[in-house]
């Protein structure tokens, strides 16, 4: 059974320069093991794949039941010097929220 993040997590998003920095953070303690086990940094990498150009960093947060992640050069060089429509990295938690992981 495939369900999407948003029913079992919620999630900020900003940045650091030309770093995104997405945080999940799961609604109950059962979930935060599932998120653990299905959100790698891989995946994160692919689900942004044409916007994340660089390394994806995980960091567990088990205290709160939340997972970090950092993507490197994201953000094309960050909110004052990039072109992009979001170079503070805002929209991307809302996106990420929308995959598919196996339940």
């Amino acid at each position: 059974m495939k369900i999407k993040l948003r029913d079992i997590c919620h999630g900020r998003s900003g940045d650091k320069g030309d770093a995104a920095n997405i945080g999940l953070i799961a609604f109950k303690k059962e979930d935060y093991e599932l998120i653990r086990r299905e959100v790698t940094a891989e995946r994160v990498k692919d689900f942004f794949k044409g916007i994340c150009e660089g390394e994806v960093i995980r960091y567990e947060m088990p205290n709160i039941n939340a997972l970090n992640f950092i993507l490197n050069n994201t953000l094309g060089g960050g909110g004052t010097v990039s072109l992009k429509l979001d170079a503070q990295g805002k929209t991307l938690a809302p996106a990420l929220l929308k995959m598919e992981i196996d339940k």
